[in-house]
């Protein structure tokens, strides 16, 4: 069994597989004052919860963005576990070419949906995955990972406006009943919501018309089932294509090992 754990700003998505399948996965906030005993227990009652245990963990992949806890994790999963550990970076086989002007700087969950929409739907690819931020990601006709956009992401954008603005209520990530917002609350949430759509489907049109009209376009991320009903131009919803990525590259690494 091989233990998933993507660790994000806002949640750390914990999940295991076997034979190429997903079995269970459990998302909790991401807290960067967690010691590695707390998070020794967590993983033990997740896995408990659902009939596992550590003992079954004969691998594990991690990606994380949050760089005070990916050292943390990853010894922790050495220590603990005693199993081999892949920690996604641009260094490893990836399987696709990061054409990027700094690759280290690139997330590690961009670069598994990278790896997993490739691997699935072939290219040109672009991949939107909804979290703290708002990513886009492209693979190019040949395989190669060009890049992307970064912009707020919906949760982050209403924050923002709560703390800017004394008057503006914090409110539900949820669309209103209606476009023109009757009251101060349903005012933000057409703003951020509907804005979101518009801003996502406008940047993909745009990027199809550099890439083309074949390509696939994929939404991912945890705010994802929100979103993909209003949106007019993803073709797939992937919501554990960063899981799907992880194992993929866990995959590879030991293979050529």
């Amino acid at each position: 069994m091989l233990l998933l754990i993507d660790i994000g700003n806002t949640n750390i998505t914990i999940a295991v597989s076997d034979d190429k399948q997903l079995l269970d996965d459990w998302r909790v906030a991401t807290s960067r004052y967690t010691t590695s005993d707390e998070l020794w227990l967590l993983l033990c009652m997740l896995l408990n919860s659902n009939g596992h245990s550590p003992a079954m963990i004969m691998g594990a992949a991690l990606s994380s963005v949050v760089p005070s806890l990916t050292s943390t994790v990853e010894n922790l999963l050495i220590d603990r576990l005693e199993v081999p550990v892949v920690n996604i970076s641009t260094k490893l086989d990836l399987g696709i070419v990061i054409d990027y002007d700094n690759p280290e700087s690139v997330g590690a969950d961009r670069i598994c949906n990278a790896v997993a929409g490739y691997r699935k739907y072939g290219s040109p690819l672009i991949i939107v995955d909804f979290g703290t931020a708002t990513t886009f990601d492209i693979v190019s006709s040949n395989g190669t990972y060009l890049g992307g956009i970064i912009a707020p992401g919906p949760e982050t954008s209403i924050t923002s406006l709560h703390l800017a603005a004394a008057k503006l209520p914090a409110v539900e990530l949820q669309f209103p009943e209606t476009l023109v917002g009757r009251t101060t609350e349903s005012s933000i949430q057409s703003g951020v919501m509907y804005g979101s759509v518009a801003m996502i489907d406008g940047i993909n049109r745009q990027l199809m018309d550099e890439l083309g009209e074949e390509t696939s376009i994929i939404a991912t991320g945890g705010l994802s089932s929100v979103f993909v009903p209003e949106l007019e131009t993803v073709d797939i919803w992937e919501p554990t294509l960063t899981l799907d990525g992880l194992r993929l590259i866990f995959d590879r690494c030991s293979a050529s090992s």
